[in-house]
């Protein structure tokens, strides 16, 4: 059978509706979907009826398909003549182990190819009515992860701490009290405004706008189970703050 290929595509943050033409037509031309845990269920139901969906969801410090099973099932169904679809949430390029698939790939000799998706950075910051950069403020954003395969992630704090700095902080809901302390430690304002949104884009949103003095406690106190994106040193736009709160009192 001739060796088939796999195609890797970022679902975005979640919304149906931000998923990218090409990534639509991905999911309904494969044979089968490796997807991760974050992709939605209305992503997914637009997959083609010939579609195979496997679960091949990581949860942070829980429940793991080993990057290790994932690399050899890509190989084992492209070398079986599939079409196969590896679907992350986001951007596959950002903290998506991209980088590990597609040397599995190259070293079995199958064809891939990538399509970008919105990640989630771009869609919490539209949820606060934000923008990532902006003149006289910040002329940089990072994109930081919260946890490392051995633990909690270390970043070069001092220049996080500087007043002005904006970073977007992914999987950074059990870090937030260690990101709080080296901040703080390294001369961070208290008061440096910090906002999380949990489901970004989906009907289930929640913004919380909080502080790096109060990290940890709101955090906790917000109960948040879904996907959430942290944003040091931005604070929601007042009018997106209010239209937040409405749909909290109307849920």
């Amino acid at each position: 059978m001739a060796a088939g290929q796999v195609t890797f595509a970022g679902s975005g943050p979640g919304d149906a509706e931000l998923l990218t033409l090409k990534a639509l037509r991905a999911l309904q031309a494969a044979d089968v979907i490796l997807h991760d845990r974050l992709v939605s269920g209305d992503i997914l139901a637009l997959a083609g009826p010939q579609a195979v969906l496997e679960d091949a969801g990581k949860e942070g410090f829980g429940a793991q398909v080993s990057q290790a099973e994932i690399n050899a099932r890509l190989v084992e169904l492209a070398r079986a003549g599939k079409k196969v679809l590896r679907l992350k949430g986001g951007d596959p390029a950002i903290f998506a182990r991209l980088d590990e698939e597609l040397t599995a790939c190259e070293e079995a000799g199958i064809a891939y190819s990538i399509i970008p998706g919105i990640t989630a950075a771009s869609a919490a910051a539209a949820a606060i009515g934000q923008s990532l950069t902006q003149r006289g403020r910040n002329t940089a954003v990072r994109f930081l992860t919260g946890h490392a395969m051995s633990g909690f992630a270390d970043h070069d704090w001092a220049a996080l701490a500087r007043p002005g700095e904006v970073a977007a902080v992914y999987m950074g809901k059990k870090s937030a009290r260690f990101v709080q302390g080296r901040l703080i430690m390294h001369g961070a304002d208290r008061a440096t405004p910090v906002t999380i949104i949990e489901n970004a884009s989906r009907p289930d949103q929640r913004v919380l706008q909080t502080t790096l003095d109060r990290l940890p406690a709101d955090l906790d106190a917000a109960g948040f189970g879904g996907p959430a994106l942290t944003f040091l040193g931005l604070a929601p736009r007042q009018a997106a703050a209010a239209l937040n709160d409405l749909k909290t009192e109307l849920a």
